[in-house]
């Protein structure tokens, strides 16, 4: 029988490591609560990393900083402007991370139970608090299910549509090669969504993704695997990777 991967001894979703942040990004971390409260205040519940830099294994140069940030409402025009001069400022400021992602959410929709499967996986198996209330804390740990997938990644359709048109938008290479990448690791996790129902493994790099869909499409190995190849390359033909990542998209979503 093969041992299910990504879970803990009691059959339960591994969450991120606890190891420190590491120290060529410890002042982005710094300067982005400081920002924060500075321009948001009170507003702010919770922040948030997830994704390589929360995990310890972030490339300096190549990695993105990737933040979830819980306001106590809903944020206004105003808010969301001074949250993109945040990123912006970031983005500028730090050579060491590649762009500033924002996930932004409310303290409503965190609590309402039907976004349990959403931000309540979410903030407990893949955040780390670096600031404020840890919401994590009031959420037990989670089990595999088709259901955690979709509500994580069933947004795939609009995010790697809006993926492909900043890509043909993009002039500046540099950030056309991030986004490529940004895309990339938004499709193959988005796969996750197909798991079979009866599946017990749960997903954690990028090649964990690509062996569990390839267990249930074999047929797509070359198309999937471009899209892992694109961590590696770089390849400034924006058109071709813009076509086979819509084509996939509206493949992914004839088989839901």
């Amino acid at each position: 029988m093969i041992e299910p991967k990504g879970l803990d001894t009691k059959g339960f979703i591994r969450t991120i490591s606890c190891r420190p942040i590491q120290p060529v990004f410890q002042a982005v971390v710094d300067k982005l609560c400081e920002m924060l409260r500075d321009c948001l205040g009170s507003l702010i519940d919770s922040v948030y990393l997830y994704g390589s830099v929360a995990r310890g294994d972030a490339m300096a140069g190549r990695s993105d900083l990737d933040v979830t940030l819980i306001l106590i409402r809903e944020p206004t025009l105003q808010d969301n402007q001074a949250i993109e001069s945040v990123r912006i400022s970031l983005e500028g400021r730090h050579s060491e991370v590649t762009k500033v992602d924002f996930d932004v959410g409310c303290l409503a929709d965190v609590h309402s139970p039907e976004n349990l499967c959403k931000w309540g996986f979410w903030l407990k198996h893949h955040c780390r608090c670096v600031y404020g209330n840890d919401l994590a804390n009031q959420f037990a740990l989670f089990q595999p299910s088709r259901l955690i997938a979709r509500a994580v990644n069933g947004d795939f359709p609009d995010v790697l549509a809006t993926y492909a048109q900043r890509i043909e938008a993009e002039k500046n290479v540099l950030l056309i090669e991030s986004l490529k990448r940004a895309a990339s690791r938004k499709l193959i996790r988005s796969t996750n969504v197909l798991r079979p129902v009866e599946a017990l493994s749960w997903p954690e790099s990028l090649e964990d993704h690509v062996d569990h869909f390839l267990m249930t499409y074999p047929e797509m190995r070359p198309q999937i695997t471009s899209f892992l190849c694109q961590q590696q390359m770089v390849d400034s033909d924006q058109g071709d990777f813009v076509e086979r990542l819509r084509i996939f998209s509206a493949w992914m979503q004839l088989q839901i």
